[in-house]
């Protein structure tokens, strides 16, 4: 199997590299970051691929002098685009952060090649023109992300079309936390996720339960169904990834270990599962098992993802993109924690234009919504 990963250097990145070497089939075409040109370097001397990209144009020139000739290095977006789309391409792997991984995963459709994605920003700020696109060319894209994953694998092999989805969610660190005590949050106590080890960006997002709504939008896209159709449940033990509710009232529900590299190795290897050395789930310490309903008020961007996702058009576009800046301003200290919803409303509220959802027009109006959002942070 031939993969390439974009975001070779991010957390879903580094899991994927690691399930690579437990399946040890696997050859990497191409590797992709943003800027860690160190890790990057590491990475292309372990896995000899013959594609490396740099987002950053001056990290790509630094880290193209220090491998040589040994492997070719660009660019930019039209670097990813091409990893994305090399021929030789069983599986693009896409762990991207952000809406950025919408043009290459366009381009792993186009080039018939399927797709693990990890990145829900694609599905969220282009699920409208991405699904059809790939129904077209006859491209699978199997989710990454546990809950996905979770609902991809409750379906498979079924006939009948779900009648509910239900997205579990840890709660993040603040489950239990008072309007109040949001207010006081720092950068330190948003980052100490309960069960998962995710990057800082998802983390804040799963902090403020915003993750949970961009799932829920992703979800709507990935099992074509509606808003009402999708269930979100506060589950803090994080084993029950997710569940499917049929037509007669039963449900599926898959179960594991909090471990992201079961998803990911799932990903690579479906519809065959490959036996693994990762997380297995002990009963004996995880004999309780709880749920409970989100509250929407204290957690105003779960809230804000269904309305949004009823809204449609270029909406999602725009929450992503004020979500963005917003938790970037948090984690650079100059937006307190319970601002984050506000800049998002704020962003969405100014947003009256009814341009069509278009993989060349997202990047436009995630562009101006970017703009108002740092304004008002």
């Amino acid at each position: 199997m031939k993969i390439a990963v974009l975001g070779s250097t991010g957390s879903i990145g580094t899991q994927t590299l690691e399930v690579a070497r437990e399946l040890g089939n696997v050859e990497i075409t191409a590797l992709t970051a943003h800027s860690n040109i160190d890790l990057l370097e590491a990475q292309i001397a372990e896995f000899s691929p013959k594609l490396a990209v740099v987002y950053d144009e001056t990290a790509a020139i630094s880290l193209q002098k220090r491998v040589g000739r040994s492997v070719e290095v660009l660019a930019g977006l039209d670097g990813l685009c091409r990893a994305a789309a090399l021929p030789q391409n069983d599986v693009v792997v896409n762990a991207l952060v952000g809406s950025i991984g919408l043009m290459p995963t366009a381009a792993a459709i186009r080039a018939g090649t399927d797709i693990a994605l990890a990145n829900k920003e694609v599905l969220v700020c282009g699920g409208e023109v991405i699904m059809p696109l790939a129904a077209q060319h006859g491209v699978r894209i199997i989710p990454v992300d546990s809950e996905h994953s979770a609902i991809f694998q409750c379906l498979t092999g079924s006939v009948n079309s779900p009648h509910r989805l239900y997205l579990t969610a840890s709660g993040g660190p603040f489950r239990n936390h008072t309007a109040a005590e949001l207010a006081s949050v720092t950068v330190a106590d948003a980052l100490k996720h309960p069960n998962w080890v995710m990057g800082r960006k998802i983390t804040v997002d799963s902090a403020t339960m915003m993750n949970k709504g961009l799932e829920v939008i992703e979800a709507r896209w990935l099992f074509g169904v509606t808003a009402e159709q999708i269930s979100v449940l506060i589950h803090p033990q994080s084993v029950i990834h997710s569940m499917v509710e049929f037509a007669d009232g039963q449900i599926l529900a898959q179960m594991g270990a909090p471990d992201m590299r079961l998803p990911i190795a799932y990903a690579l290897t479906h519809p065959s599962r490959a036996a693994n050395p990762f997380a297995r789930l002990d009963f004996a310490k995880h004999n309780t098992l709880t749920f409970e309903q989100p509250d929407m008020t204290r957690f105003g961007c779960l809230r804000l993802a269904y309305e949004i996702l009823q809204a449609g058009g270029m909406y999602p576009a725009v929450l992503n993109a004020a979500n963005e800046v917003a938790v970037q301003a948090f984690l650079d200290e100059k937006l307190a924690f319970n601002r984050i919803e506000d800049i998002i409303s704020r962003t969405i509220t100014a947003y009256n234009d009814n341009t069509a959802v278009t993989i060349e027009n997202i990047p436009k109006v995630e562009k101006w919504a970017r703009k108002f959002a740092e304004s008002e942070v």
